[in-house]
């Protein structure tokens, strides 16, 4: 099974990330693309999936795009590594849940590789770390689907300014942080991507 690898360079604006992720899966419904994995950054922005409530906003100044992906409200800029896909489930298997194991594997091997330990949690969808005793969010997930083509994404905190979070009830949780890897261990993080690209890639022919 063919996947398109995408990078973009430079920032992305929301809007036409999720353009191009819905022209996509048009395509590959109409047999005409192949499945896509792409990596990329945003420019600042806060989105609201489809379960997120207004008193979740807590800064009601701040610019909030409305989108059709699952779950609640996050932000998105500049030191976060975006990994967006559209994935024909038919051509592997039609289960919502073991698609969203698959995706906190794949973040969970890649950050092992900087040794940074990460786990899921069955309640509340997204990848945390203990770190100095308090659980935090590090990437949070984000999906719809539709004819059983998965799409949207997940995102991994780097080096993002964390105080945009304030400004918003991240992911609808008011009793854990929001983390990034530089706080957990100050290292090099460039080849995120690769690795996130690698691990995906094999976890999705399996």
């Amino acid at each position: 099974m063919n996947i398109e690898i995408k990078k973009s360079i430079k920032p992305v604006k929301y809007q036409d990330a999720i353009k191009f992720l819905e022209e996509r899966l048009l395509e590959i419904n109409a047999g005409k693309k192949e499945d896509l994995i792409w990596i990329l950054e945003h420019e600042e922005i806060y989105t609201g999936g489809t379960s997120y409530k207004e008193d979740e906003i807590l800064n009601k100044d701040i610019k909030l795009i409305k989108t059709n992906r699952g779950g609640k409200i996050t932000y998105h800029g500049p030191g976060q590594l975006i990994c967006y896909f559209v994935i024909d489930l038919k051509k592997r298997k039609k289960d919502i849940r073991e698609f969203i194991t698959l995706i906190e594997k794949t973040i969970i091997e890649s950050l092992s590789q900087f040794n940074i330990q990460s786990f899921g949690d069955p309640k509340n969808i997204g990848i945390w770390t203990n770190h100095k005793g308090k659980i935090s969010k590090v990437a949070t997930i984000g999906l719809r689907v539709s004819k059983w083509i998965a799409y949207h994404g997940f995102a991994i905190n780097i080096d993002n300014n964390l105080d945009h979070y304030k400004n918003i009830i991240p992911c609808g949780i008011t009793d854990r942080n929001v983390i990034n890897l530089k706080e957990i261990n100050n290292q090099d993080y460039k080849n995120l991507g690769e690795i996130v690209i690698d691990k995906f890639s094999k976890n999705l022919e399996v």
